[in-house]
C-alpha cells in the first residue's frame, strides 16, 4: 500500500530553498512554482472519473517539481519524494523508482520513502533475486545498509564522546569491569561507523547506479545491437542496475543477480 501520498507544502519548500545558495531561480517564482504543482497533483488525486485529466495533471505537477530541481539546483529528499508520487501515480514505474532511489540515497531513515519504493518495486515486471550472499551481508550489516550517512556520523560522534569519556574516567579513576566494557563496545561501534561511511564514500564514487526508465529494452552481450541477446527476455521499467561501463549511446550494466548486458543510454538513467 502506498504510504502517505499527501504532499509536504510550504515547509519542504522552505527547507529546499534554504539548501542551497546557488538558485538560478527567484524565491518567489521557486515558492510559485511548487505550490502550482501542489495543486495540480492534489487535482489529479481528486480526479477520479477521468484518467486523461488527472494523468494531465499529474504531468503538470512532475514538470514543476523537476524545473524546482532542475533550475533551482535543489537536491531535497521530500522534493524527490513527491515527483516519484507523481510518477507512481501516473503508471511511469521506472521513473517513480528512480526518484525514490534519489530520495532515498539523501535520507535513508524516512520510512515513507521506503514504504513508497517497496511498492513501486512490487509492481515492476522483472523480478531479479538478490543473490543469497548478498542478502546474508546486507543482513549481517544492517546498519551500514540502512542508515543514512548522516545518521552513521552522528552515532560515530556520540560513540566517540562516549569513549573520550570513558577512558578519563578509567585514567582518573581506575578500572572497573562495566566501564570498561562500555568504552571498548563505544570504541568498537566508532571503528564500525568509520569504517561503513568510508565504504559508502568510496562506492559513491567508485560505483554507479541506474535504473531502467523504457517501458522495456533489449539488453545484448555488447555494445550493438548485431550482437546477441543478453536474457530471453527484455529488461522492462523499474529494474535497478549497477553501472559497468559507458560507451557512446551504450551501457554495460549488470543486475543484482549478477547477469549483465548492454543496453542503450537512452533506456536508462543514473540515480
Amino acid at each position: 500500500m502506498i504510504a502517505r501520498l499527501s504532499l509536504i507544502f510550504s515547509f519542504c519548500l522552505l527547507i529546499a530553498v534554504g539548501a542551497s545558495a546557488k538558485d538560478k531561480l527567484p524565491k518567489e517564482q521557486l515558492y510559485s512554482t511548487f505550490n502550482q504543482a501542489n495543486d495540480a497533483f492534489r487535482q489529479a488525486n481528486s480526479t477520479v472519473d477521468d484518467t486523461d485529466k488527472a494523468n494531465s495533471l499529474y504531468e503538470k505537477a512532475i514538470l514543476g517539481y523537476e524545473k524546482i530541481i532542475r533550475e533551482g539546483h535543489i537536491e531535497n529528499p521530500k522534493l524527490y519524494y513527491n515527483l516519484a508520487n507523481a510518477y507512481l501515480l501516473k503508471g511511469d514505474i521506472g521513473r517513480a523508482i528512480l526518484d525514490y532511489k534519489r530520495a532515498e540515497n539523501l535520507d535513508k531513515s524516512d520510512s515513507d520513502i521506503q514504504k513508497n519504493l517497496a511498492f513501486a518495486r512490487s509492481r515492476r515486471a522483472d523480478k531479479v533475486e538478490i543473490k543469497t550472499e548478498k542478502q546474508i551481508l546486507r543482513t549481517l550489516v544492517f546498519w551500514h545498509y540502512d542508515l543514512s550517512m548522516r545518521a552513521k556520523f552522528v552515532f560515530a560522534c556520540v560513540c566517540f564522546a562516549v569513549f573520550c569519556l570513558g577512558l578519563t574516567v578509567i585514567i582518573w579513576f581506575g578500572r572497573n569491569a562495566p566501564l570498561t566494557a562500555v568504552t571498548v563496545i563505544s570504541a568498537g561501534l566508532l571503528v564500525c561507523l568509520i569504517g561503513s561511511l568510508a565504504v559508502e564514500e568510496y562506492s559513491k564514487a567508485a560505483n554507479l547506479a541506474g535504473v531502467i526508465v523504457s517501458p522495456e529494452v533489449v539488453a545484448y552481450q555488447g555494445d550493438g545491437q548485431n550482437y546477441p541477446p543478453s536474457f530471453k527476455a527484455p529488461l522492462h521499467a523499474g529494474t535497478e542496475f549497477e553501472l559497468i561501463e559507458r560507451r557512446p549511446g551504450w551501457f554495460h550494466i549488470k543486475l543484482a543477480d549478477d547477469s549483465d548486458g548492454w543496453i542503450s543510454q537512452n533506456a536508462a538513467e543514473i540515480i
